[in-house]
């Protein structure tokens, strides 16, 4: 019941009313009367629930062969079936001004070749090392994915994960480095980046799904059928296209490769065996696989070019005082022996493991069938006190016979691939950078593609350098290659490189861009990858009648889409 003055109150405003205004007022209090029955929550209750609201993070990914795009998608699903709000993120296209927007930012990428980030991540990279960012209010954790087989193990992880603490960002979960079986230890990483928001967020905590499936590389079993010098007598390389049969269907597409995992020299094996004085059949523990001296010197243990970390720890167990030098475990010993076989017997396990080596693959799914292989290698050579030496995996693989059995995986390549068949493509490929454009071409010669192919090779001379000279010239007379532009540097007074080639051709290299092909470099990442690039980019300015940034952006945008890729070495 009202009080009496409330009831006059109300007398006298309602007194007045018409008849809807009466209607309208009985509800508004009907309103108010069962909004009253609700409990409004205490202070302790209402921050609670601030402390609950759902916590928003940004997962980036950055990937060269696509794993780390996968395991971030799979991740992102399991975040938010537990009430995360997640922004997947892929490096390629991320602005790295936003970093200042973010609050949670976690990051998953892999490490490439001799430690480099993934080539559409580079920018990233690059960014965030080349420019003081304040990131005092980020909290973030990394996943890095590699392959311990590599010296450099996640070392783009590492890096980055270093940096952003540099720039003063909050780690919140440590660095966790993961093998190629990385399953297991990824969704484990979730867990701890689920319980690191919690802790911030205040939100329940929960289980976090777990699908277990392998991502173990799978191997094939094969064996040389040809072994062919590609180069004439009088030239100053080797340089051997290699086919493998398959005892199993192998698949694989344009622009994949092939890898090896070299085996030591017996000879120089036994040497050291010889030196220390070990039992070449006395079983050793590493930290991946227990085995005899003798098979982890022969397989699975880098000896050749050891890093200057090994070469330290080296010095430690020996106690010689080393300087920080590269060299190979048995010029070590020669130098700085060890004192007894016990002693050797504590350098193995310090010993990275033998590194697989990458091969662009030649052939043709389509031309050549699933159990036939192609690869070409150039047999690097060099001297060492006189003494000729040969590259660890291009003298391993080189120097097989015919029938010889090869154990290899393939290596699957994301970014440098072909396009829709209608469309035109450019290949700048001098020497060996020729092998993935031999695969291009007998593919779209097996499939009758429509689009136009140009292709830019070049080495020192046409005699003897001209590397699958009958296959391109047929070809040509084929209409599968349309135009063949060529730069043998050794034939002529000055020397002419594919770059000057380009050079010629720029204003229909322009209108090929501009017409929407696409354009592909491998070989020599220095000098030739980056004067090309130089060359594109001048090509761009001059016909496309912009800034050096404006052409720098045009390529960029051209590698964003797809259409611009590099394989280079």
């Amino acid at each position: 019941m009202l009080s009496e003055t409330k009831f006059n109150i109300l007398k006298q405003i309602s007194g007045d009313f018409s008849r809807d205004e009466t209607i309208w007022a009985s509800g508004y209090l009907a309103g108010l009367a069962g909004s009253a029955l609700t409990v409004q929550p205490t202070v302790t209750e209402q921050n609670l629930i601030t402390e609950n609201q759902v916590k928003k993070i940004t997962l980036a990914y950055g990937t060269e062969t696509g794993n780390s795009k996968k395991l971030a998608t799979e991740l992102a699903g399991i975040i938010k079936k537990k009430g995360i709000q997640v922004k997947l993120a892929d490096l390629s296209q991320y602005k790295p001004k936003d970093l200042g927007k973010e609050e949670f930012f976690f990051m998953i990428i892999s490490t490439q070749g001799e430690g480099e980030p993934p080539i559409l991540a580079k920018k990233f990279y690059d960014h965030i090392h080349e420019n003081e960012i304040n990131l005092n209010h980020l909290k973030f954790g990394v996943l890095a994915l590699g392959d311990t087989s590599y010296p450099l193990f996640c070392k783009t992880g590492e890096d980055v994960d270093f940096r952003f603490e540099i720039l003063g960002a909050q780690r919140i979960i440590p660095l966790k480095k993961c093998d190629i079986d990385y399953e297991q230890d990824a969704h484990n990483w979730v867990e701890h980046l689920f319980d690191a928001v919690n802790k911030t967020s205040g939100t329940a905590k929960s289980n976090v799904l777990t699908t277990k499936t392998s991502s173990s590389r799978k191997t094939y079993s094969g064996t040389v059928s040809a072994i062919i010098n590609l180069n004439d007598i009088t030239s100053e390389k080797e340089t051997y296209h290699i086919e493998i049969e398959s005892e199993e269907p192998v698949i694989y597409k344009p622009g994949d490769a092939l890898g090896v995992i070299p085996v030591n020299s017996r000879a120089v094996v036994s040497e050291i065996i010889e030196l220390t004085g070990v039992d070449p059949q006395k079983q050793i523990e590493t930290s991946k696989i227990t085995a005899s001296i003798d098979e982890l010197l022969t397989k699975y243990l880098n000896i050749s070019f050891l890093l200057k970390i090994t070469v330290a720890q080296y010095a430690q167990i020996t106690g010689h005082n080393i300087p920080e030098v590269r060299l190979s475990l048995l010029d070590l010993l020669r130098i700085y022996p060890v004192r007894s076989a016990g002693e050797f017997e504590q350098i193995i396990p310090v010993l990275t493991g033998q590194a697989p080596r990458l091969y662009s693959i030649s052939s043709s799914l389509e031309a050549h069938g699933d159990t036939e292989i192609h690869i070409t290698v150039a047999k690097s050579q060099f001297f060492i006190d006189d003494k000729k030496q040969s590259g660890l995996c291009s003298g391993f693989l080189s120097e097989f016979n015919e029938g010889e059995s090869l154990e290899f995986y393939i290596q699957e390549a994301k970014h440098f691939k072909l396009p829709r068949p209608d469309k035109d493509i450019i290949m700048i490929g001098p020497g060996t950078g020729i092998a993935p454009f031999r695969s291009f071409l007998w593919e779209r010669d097996a499939t009758g593609s429509e689009g136009r192919n140009w292709l830019f090779f070049g080495d020192r001379n046409f005699i003897s350098d001209f590397l699958y000279q009958s296959e391109i010239l047929d070809f040509m007379k084929t209409g599968t290659l349309t135009h063949l532009d060529m730069a043998f540097s050794r034939d002529t007074p000055e020397k002419i490189y594919v770059q000057d080639k380009l050079k010629k051709k720029a204003n229909e290299i322009f209108n090929w861009l501009e017409g929407g092909a696409s354009l592909y470099i491998c070989g020599a990442k220095e000098p030739m990858s980056k004067d090309v690039e130089e060359t594109l980019l001048n090509i761009i300015q001059d016909h496309g009648k912009c800034t050096k940034e404006e052409a720098g952006l045009y390529l960029e945008e051209m590698e964003l889409n797809g259409r611009y890729a590099k394989d280079v070495y």
